[in-house]
């Protein structure tokens, strides 16, 4: 019997003791472990996105990233809150199974739920060719991040003229659609993410991908919990 009390003490230690880091592959990290200070609203982990419900893989709202993309990105929080800034994280790793997600959900023509509020222009059919959605994508090499700047003191968002996901023309960072005021919070925003390694996606303001990651050509599929 007491051997038996000892084995499940010794059981419920090492379940309450759990380190989520070794649920992750090898060179992969939470980001918030890293920067704490760093806000974070993953779309896909709930109802609010372009398809109007959690997609596959998302079983907890966490941002994972490749270790080299997320110390990246601590220099790049470190640098703007010197000048009262902080990120916030829209998405970073997406499994595989997400993106086919995607794929499945693009063919469903009569699935228009949030047509009106992220593509209200664009007929869901064209999404991939118009460069909107992949077959594959960067964020399941875990080198890609989306996110945008706020206030560090308020947590205000900053305006950057359009809003995330949002399938159109005013996403794209050549755009005329918006007001020099939001030109200068995107350059700002993609002059810091630039100087520490990031390479920006022209069709998206708040998509950025480490220039030096570490898996260019591995897809992964583990799931973000």
């Amino acid at each position: 019997m007491k051997y038996l009390s000892i084995l499940l003490i010794l059981t419920f230690l090492v379940g309450t003791n759990k380190n989520p880091q070794n649920q992750l592959p090898e060179g992969f990290v939470y980001v918030k472990e890293l920067i704490p200070d760093i806000a974070l609203d993953i779309r896909y982990a709930g109802s609010h996105n372009f398809v109007g419900k959690p997609i596959r893989g998302y079983k907890q709202p966490r941002a994972i990233l490749s270790k080299p993309a997320a110390e990246a990105l601590h220099e790049v929080q470190q640098e703007l809150e010197n000048v009262g800034y902080c990120l916030k994280i829209f998405d970073a790793y997406r499994p595989q199974r997400a993106v086919n997600h995607f794929m499945e959900w693009a063919k469903i023509e009569n699935d228009t739920l949030m047509k009106r509020e992220f593509y209200p222009n664009i007929d869901k059919n064209n999404l991939f060719d118009l460069g909107y959605i992949a077959t594959k994508s960067g964020h399941s090499r875990g080198g890609t991040v989306d996110l945008t700047l706020i206030d560090a003191n308020t947590g205000e968002e900053l305006n950057m003229g359009g809003t995330y996901d949002f399938f159109g023309e005013i996403s794209h960072h050549d755009t005329s659609q918006i007001t020099p005021a939001q030109k200068q919070n995107r350059e700002l925003l993609k002059k810091t993410m630039s100087k520490h390694g990031f390479r920006p996606y022209p069709q998206e303001w708040w998509h950025y991908t480490l220039r030096m990651e570490p898996y260019p050509d591995t897809y992964f599929d583990f799931e973000v919990e």
